[in-house]
C-alpha cells in the first residue's frame, strides 16, 4: 500500500515512503545545520574569542553546506523503487520545451547552484570587507555596510545575468519583446524606481551611513504624530527604503527619497559640539541677576555641559504672563539630549524653590459686564 506509485517527479516515480524519506533527509539536515552552528560558535566562546562579522560570515557558511548534502541523498532516495533510473536520466528529464527554449532538472539545478553560490559569494566579501577593515581609522561600520550592500547587489544581478545566459534565454530579445510592458510598468512603478535610484545615491554619496544620528523632518513621520522634526538612528539603508529607530525604541521604515529630498540635519558629521536652550519664564519685578546666576549654576552642575565654553541667559521676550528666558549652553550631539535637558530643568526647579523664585502662568481677569436699565 506504501509502495503504491502517487505521481511522478520526472522519472522518478514517488511513493508515500519517498514522501518519509524525503521530509526525515530534511529535518535531519535542519537539526543537524543547529548542531554544527551550535558546535561551532561554542568552540568560539570556550577559544575566548570576539564573535566578529568573518566568524559569523564561516559559520553560516559551514552551516548552509549542510543542506547541499542533504539535496544529494534525497536524490540518492528515490533509489528505492526507482533502480532503473539513473541520475542522468533524472538531469535531462525536460520539464518544459518550447521551439527554441527547454528546461529540464539540469537547468534547475543550475540555477540553484549559482543563487547558493552567490549567497556564498556575499558571505565571503563581507569576509573579505571585514579583514580589510579592521584595523583602518578611516572606515567606520556604516562604511563597511556600503561596501557590503554594493557588493551583494552586484553579485546578485550578475547570478541573474549569468542564469539567463547558461538557460540560452537572449536577454535582449526578452527585453524588445516586451516594451510596452515595461513601459507601463516604469508608469506605474516609477516612485520606486525614485526611491531605487535614492538608495543608490545614499550608498555611493556617503551622506548618511548605518549608525547615524539625524534630525528628520516632520513629513516622515506617522500622521497621527505632530509634524516636529523627528531624532532618530540609521538601522539600515536598502534599495529602496531606509530603516530608522526613534528614541522611543520603534522602528520606521521610510521611503529613500525623503532622505535625499528633505532638510536631514546629519548629528553624527561635522562638529559635535552644538549649542542648546531651554526656555523659561519668570515673574515680572524678580531679581533678574539672581535668576541669571542661578540658571547658569543649574547648567554648569550638568556633567554633559561643556565648561569651556559660555553659558549665557538671554531675555528673549516680555510675554504675556511674565518675563521670557533662555539659557543657553553647549554640549555634544547626543541620542539623549532630551533627558540632559530635563536634568537640567530639574535642578533649575530645585533651585527656584529654595529662594522662593515662582515660574508664572498665564492668568485671566473675567470683567461682568456692566447692565443696562430697562
Amino acid at each position: 500500500m506504501f509502495a503504491e506509485t502517487l505521481f511522478y517527479i520526472g522519472p522518478y516515480k514517488i511513493c508515500f515512503w519517498n514522501l518519509i524519506f524525503l521530509i526525515l533527509i530534511f529535518l535531519a539536515a535542519v537539526i543537524l545545520r543547529r548542531l554544527v552552528h551550535k558546535a561551532l560558535k561554542g568552540y568560539v566562546k570556550s577559544a575566548n574569542l570576539q564573535l566578529e562579522a568573518k566568524q559569523m560570515a564561516r559559520l553560516r557558511l559551514v552551516s548552509q553546506s549542510v543542506y547541499l548534502l542533504a539535496i544529494y541523498v534525497a536524490i540518492l532516495s528515490f533509489r528505492y523503487n526507482n533502480g532503473h533510473v539513473t541520475f542522468n536520466d533524472f538531469l535531462r528529464f525536460k520539464l518544459l520545451s518550447f521551439d527554441s527554449f527547454k528546461i529540464d532538472f539540469a537547468d534547475i539545478l543550475i540555477v540553484i547552484s549559482v543563487f547558493f553560490g552567490a549567497k556564498i559569494a556575499t558571505n565571503l566579501t563581507r569576509l573579505y570587507f571585514a579583514r580589510r577593515f579592521k584595523n583602518n581609522p578611516n572606515i567606520d561600520g556604516g562604511t563597511e555596510f556600503v561596501y557590503n550592500q554594493l557588493a551583494k547587489y552586484f553579485i546578485y544581478v550578475s547570478s541573474v545575468l549569468l542564469c539567463f545566459k547558461l538557460l540560452g534565454i537572449d536577454l535582449m530579445i526578452l527585453l524588445t519583446s516586451s516594451v510596452g510592458l515595461l513601459v507601463g510598468l516604469g508608469l506605474g512603478l516609477q516612485d520606486v524606481f525614485k526611491d531605487m535610484i535614492a538608495g543608490i545615491v545614499l550608498l555611493f554619496e556617503g551622506n548618511l551611513r548605518v549608525g547615524d544620528i539625524v534630525e528628520i523632518n516632520g513629513k516622515t513621520k506617522p500622521a497621527s504624530q505632530s509634524n516636529e522634526s523627528m531624532v532618530a538612528k540609521i538601522v539600515k539603508i536598502n534599495v529602496r527604503t531606509t530603516q530608522i529607530q526613534t528614541r522611543e525604541g520603534n522602528v520606521l521604515i521610510i521611503p529613500n527619497t525623503h532622505l535625499t529630498q528633505d532638510r536631514i540635519e546629519n548629528w553624527s558629521h561635522g562638529s559635535e559640539l552644538t549649542r542648546f536652550t531651554i526656555k523659561l519664564a519668570v515673574a515680572y519685578g524678580a531679581d533678574l541677576t539672581l535668576i541669571e546666576r542661578l540658571l547658569k549654576q543649574a547648567a554648569l552642575a550638568h556633567p554633559k555641559v561643556k565648561k569651556n565654553n559660555p553659558v549665557m541667559v538671554r531675555l528673549a521676550d516680555f510675554g504675556d504672563a511674565g518675563l521670557e528666558l533662555e539659557l543657553v549652553f553647549w554640549a555634544d550631539q547626543s541620542w539623549d539630549i532630551n533627558n540632559y535637558k530635563s536634568e537640567i530643568r530639574f535642578e533649575i526647579d530645585r533651585l527656584f524653590r529654595a529662594y522662593s523664585i515662582e515660574i508664572p502662568y498665564p492668568q485671566r481677569v473675567l470683567h461682568q459686564a456692566p447692565q443696562r436699565n430697562s
